[in-house]
């Protein structure tokens, strides 16, 4: 019965449009643009979850699963979403595009922001204040994914609406002190171990607030996972050993 209603509302939409009197709107006026979408977008999603689509959100999360949450065009394809079908989805906000060519699944069970970030920027390396929150270090959530790369990476990679990222661009053998990999929400990622983020905090100590620099100081002198000797390794190759015996020294 549900199917049949929304066939004829279907059926009388297309017929009233062709006669140009179902319905009159202004598109110059942006209210009356955004009133007609809403009204399309409501419709279409009613009409696609009774037809099946609720079933096929089901499924749709399990392939975004095997996929790590992200999928590229070709393996939506290959999957059987060709593009007719992958606009259907994006207009229903099953999914979303995430940057050209790849997509995100969008559903109510949406996946985390690190298989995006491991996807796009494999190369990527967590710093800064976002390693600073995953060592436990601040309790403040960073508003962006500070994400280190090399300097000769291309800018236009990092043009994404979300998640929202602020890049680092270092120089090659700057770039690959103490990088280590992590897992995060089931997915592998590198960051920055604990003494390369304390040297970075040190070396951009104007450029973070101030109790957010006095907290990861203070916890990193009590974190017993901490190593003093790669601290000083690594201050001596960043050129901040004097900034390290400033403020770390005494408690060292």
């Amino acid at each position: 019965m549900i199917i049949s209603n929304i066939s004829r509302v279907q059926q009388v939409l297309t017929i009233n449009r062709l006669q140009k009197n179902w319905l009159i709107i202004d598109f110059s006026d942006t209210i009356g643009y955004t009133v007609f979408t809403k009204l399309y977008n409501i419709i279409f999603r009613v009409v696609w979850f009774a037809n099946g689509g609720e079933e096929m959100a089901e499924s749709l999360a399990a392939i975004f699963e095997k996929h790590g949450g992200i999928m590229r065009t070709a393996e939506l394809k290959q999957e059987g979403f060709y593009y007719k079908k992958i606009q259907e989805l994006l207009a229903a906000n099953q999914i979303e595009q995430i940057r050209r060519g790849y997509y995100q699944y969008a559903g109510d069970n949406s996946f985390s922001d690190i298989p995006t970030l491991a996807v796009l920027f494999p190369d990527g390396v967590l710093c800064m204040e976002s390693a600073l929150e995953h060592y436990g270090y601040t309790d403040r959530t960073p508003s962006a994914w500070h994400i280190a790369v090399e300097s000769t990476s291309t800018r236009t990679r990092f043009y994404i609406e979300y998640p929202i990222v602020k890049p680092h661009f270092i120089r090659k053998e700057r770039y690959l002190i103490g990088i280590s990999e992590t897992e995060i929400d089931g997915q592998k990622i590198k960051v920055y171990d604990r003494e390369r983020t304390m040297c970075d905090l040190l070396l951009h100590r104007n450029k973070v607030d101030g109790e957010v620099f006095n907290t990861a100081v203070q916890r990193y002198v009590s974190d017993p996972e901490k190593s003093t000797a790669r601290l000083m390794k690594y201050a001596k190759e960043l050129h901040v050993e004097k900034k390290v015996r400033e403020v770390l020294g005494i408690w060292l």
